[in-house]
């Protein structure tokens, strides 16, 4: 009797994305854009963060933003009313991004003159991390209120993710927060992610991390002057 062919459906399916993920990275530095995967669970404060981003980069950066939600245009809209060229991309119930809907929500949104561009992916801590977007950044967010212990139960986001902001540190004083422990974990996990602790409503540690990002971004662009 001849062996069952056995074929490993996710681990093809990855390996195409990631070359995919790849060329399109490639693409984007060569037109002198940054591609930015920001991920978290729902209600952590993607879009909010984002609008304080956009005080706090005070017009030095030229940056668009791309939504990703299973419905809705809520985002986009409130993304466009800051000013920001923005469009809104719907998965039809898939949990994630990939590198070819990222590529069409930039063909969408147009990158030309954009230094950065922002992916805001679905609100979910597991399929995000799975799939390479293409991104020169992966940024995750952690709010106060999720929990301390978001980056031991779901460890691949946070091997993913270069950035780390910790939002809403205004309501830390309410809720049981652990910032050591979850630092130990984090760091475990990836030693090199960098950390920061922000309230996107207070505007506390906002200019930090800003300052960052546009580091990040001029050094993948090849514009940082030291």
């Amino acid at each position: 009797m001849e062996d069952i062919k056995i074929i490993e459906l996710k681990e093809s399916v990855l390996e195409d994305n990631n070359a995919d993920a790849e060329n399109l990275r490639q693409e984007l530095k060569s037109k002198g854009t940054c591609l930015l995967n920001l991920m978290s669970s729902p209600g952590s404060g993607k879009t909010s963060t984002l609008l304080a981003l956009n005080k706090a980069f005070a017009g030095r950066l030229r940056w668009g933003v791309m939504e990703a939600d299973i419905d809705s245009d809520v985002d986009a809209r409130t993304i466009k009313e800051a000013g920001l060229p923005s469009v809104q991309l719907h998965t039809g119930g898939m949990c994630h991004l990939d590198a070819d809907m990222t590529r069409q929500g930039i063909a969408a949104l147009g990158e030309k003159d954009l230094e950065l561009i922002v992916l805001e992916n679905i609100g979910n801590l597991v399929c995000p991390a799975e799939f390479d977007t293409g991104a020169a950044i992966n940024m995750t967010i952690l709010s106060v209120p999720e929990g301390d212990d978001k980056p031991a139960k779901y460890p691949l986001m946070y091997e993913t993710c270069d950035i780390l902001a910790v939002n809403k540190i205004d309501v830390l004083p309410v809720f049981d927060f652990n910032r050591e422990f979850m630092e130990g974990c984090a760091r475990k996990l990836n030693p090199n992610i960098d950390i920061f602790y922000i309230s996107a409503k207070t505007g506390e540690g906002v200019q930090e991390l800003a300052e960052a990002i546009i580091k990040r971004v001029r050094e993948w662009n090849g514009t940082w002057e030291r």
